[in-house]
């Protein structure tokens, strides 16, 4: 995972020495919007904008899975990059249909050639502006939601607005203590650091599954942006987060609520399509050389994700 620096590719990892050794994520460096208005820069059209994901990444798969949701796989097409990132970053296994790159940063270069930042997926790109629209999966996720929906005539709404408070609640939470705080786990360079989210993690997910015994979703009986956002984290955890990342107290499996609900999500119509066990093994294990220096991949675990989720009772 390199950055560019003035529009120039460097291979260097996150610097840990001032942080106490803890893992500090960058910000997105694009946040504009598609919006369903005519008189918006970027305006919400069939086939205008392109999507580069990673199916290894958790932040990518959300994009995917609402993508599959909202009914947009016919208007916003997707490429995806190999799993392996290693010096030249996110790669690109054949060339990509826009310009014919073959490397992520050749796109952040083609926005902004003096671009400084890491170089990440998901990226939405326009077509019409040849730019990078935004780079924050939990903005894209909701131009998703809302602002294809004369488009497509899917008005299903994960972020309603008598919603909104405890949802944003509930994203805050998980992205720190348990989207966010497997990396914190398995990029800590110091016992104190990696001590310091390991606790977080696992205190977040046992309350999670003392909230999922009596609730069916998040937000009570109803599915939002929020289960979504969770899931993505959930279904890599006992594959990869729990040996590769450390996060070994327990696996998801071993909670019974959040297992079952895990398991509910992931056989909603759609969604198993978005999930790649083979990309997201390959990429953690393949790729951190600084944690697996001899990129062996395992062959396990075992997941029995299709049998039934026995929560209908809830």
């Amino acid at each position: 995972m390199g950055k560019l620096v003035d529009g120039k590719w460097h291979d260097v990892w996150y610097d840990t020495t001032k942080s106490g050794g803890r893992f500090v994520r960058e910000d997105a460096g694009f946040r504009d919007w598609v919006k369903n208005d005519s008189g918006a820069k970027f305006q919400a059209e069939s086939g205008r904008y392109h999507l580069y994901v990673s199916l290894a990444c958790p932040w990518a798969h959300r994009t995917l899975i609402f993508r599959k949701l909202k009914n947009l796989e016919s208007h916003i097409d997707v490429t995806v990059v190999s799993p392996d990132m290693m010096s030249e970053g996110w790669l690109f296994a054949t060339p990509e249909p826009l310009y014919g790159y073959t490397r992520l940063h050749q796109i952040y270069t083609h926005a902004n050639s003096t671009y400084t930042g890491r170089v990440t997926v998901p990226v939405l790109w326009d077509k019409q502006h040849q730019t990078i629209v935004s780079n924050e999966s939990a903005d894209i996720i909701r131009m998703f939601n809302r602002e294809f929906n004369e488009i497509t005539g899917n008005h299903q709404d994960y972020y309603p607005k008598e919603q909104e408070l405890a949802i944003d609640e509930w994203n805050s939470d998980i992205y720190v203590n348990i989207n966010n705080g497997v990396y914190r786990c398995g990029f800590a360079t110091t016992q104190d650091a990696y001590e310091e989210a390991f606790e977080q993690l696992f205190n977040a997910l046992d309350r999670l599954d003392k909230h999922l015994a009596t609730h069916r979703y998040l937000v009570g009986q109803v599915l939002t942006e929020a289960d979504w956002r969770l899931f993505t984290t959930l279904i890599r955890f006992d594959a990869v987060y729990v040996g590769h990342f450390k996060c070994n107290k327990q696996r998801i499996a071993d909670y019974v609520n959040i297992y079952g609900y895990m398991k509910e999500l992931y056989q909603m119509s759609g969604v198993a399509e978005t999930v790649d066990f083979y990309h997201i093994k390959r990429h953690y294990y393949f790729s951190h050389t600084g944690i697996n220096p001899t990129q062996v991949v395992p062959r396990g675990p075992s997941l029995d994700l299709d049998s039934s989720h026995c929560r209908d009772s809830i």
